[in-house]
């Protein structure tokens, strides 16, 4: 059952933060990384984007948490499916977001290996995405509209009880107080800088289209 909605988009620490939800004890936490790991996933969570959210439970059964993308988009269909969780909104100062989004999620991997049925998978995916307002045609005044609309929707609608607006260079206090845990004896993770996305999104795709090939 999903206990953390995570309502903000990539590149807002949500790679430090999984692992950091994770240690928590919300194992395991839904990120786009998993779709990338898991790539037939994409045919629901397209219909779910298209506006089918019925896949949802099926797709999100063994997950404690989600963050990132494309979770991210679907906040309010999660809001009604999971009425007892919580919601997170990652968030980071808009021109570094968009600076970083640019250098990594707004730019399109290019891989000779990958496979055209992986490709025919995460075409119609995308778009999806795209018809949620994560569009990569846009430009940077654009694009950085979409991120404060984004944020300041979920600002507006989500209780304050149930909400908590957070950047990862909070630490572990402001987070630990809202999901009600312990602070952990560890370092707050950080992880999946710009410099490593590229090559990370590049071996998992590579990964995924080998195993397709066999």
């Amino acid at each position: 059952m999903v206990e953390i909605i995570g309502a903000g988009f990539g590149r807002t620490g949500t790679a430090s933060l999984k692992r950091a939800v994770e240690l928590l004890g919300f194992d395991p936490c839904h990120h786009m990384s998993e779709v990338l790991k898991q790539p037939s996933t994409t045919v629901q969570w397209t219909t779910a984007l298209n506006g089918d959210p019925s896949v949802l439970p099926e797709l999100l059964r063994d997950y404690r948490a989600t963050l990132d993308f494309p979770g991210c988009l679907l906040w309010r269909e999660m809001m009604d499916l999971y009425p007892s969780a919580k919601v997170l909104l990652s968030v980071r100062d808009p021109k570094k977001w968009y600076d970083s989004a640019r250098a990594t999620i707004l730019s399109p991997i290019r891989n000779e290996n990958i496979d055209q049925n992986l490709a025919a998978l995460l075409a119609p995916f995308s778009e999806a995405m795209a018809s949620r307002g994560f569009r990569r045609d846009l430009a940077e005044a654009d694009m950085i509209a979409v991120f404060n609309k984004h944020n300041e929707t979920v600002r507006a609608a989500v209780d304050p009880s149930r909400l908590l607006v957070y950047e990862v260079s909070e630490g572990w206090e402001p987070l630990c107080a809202f999901l009600g845990v312990e602070v952990p004896d560890v370092p707050f993770p950080r992880s999946n800088d710009s410099a490593s996305f590229r090559d990370n999104v590049t071996k998992i795709i590579s990964g995924r289209a080998q195993d397709m090939a066999t």
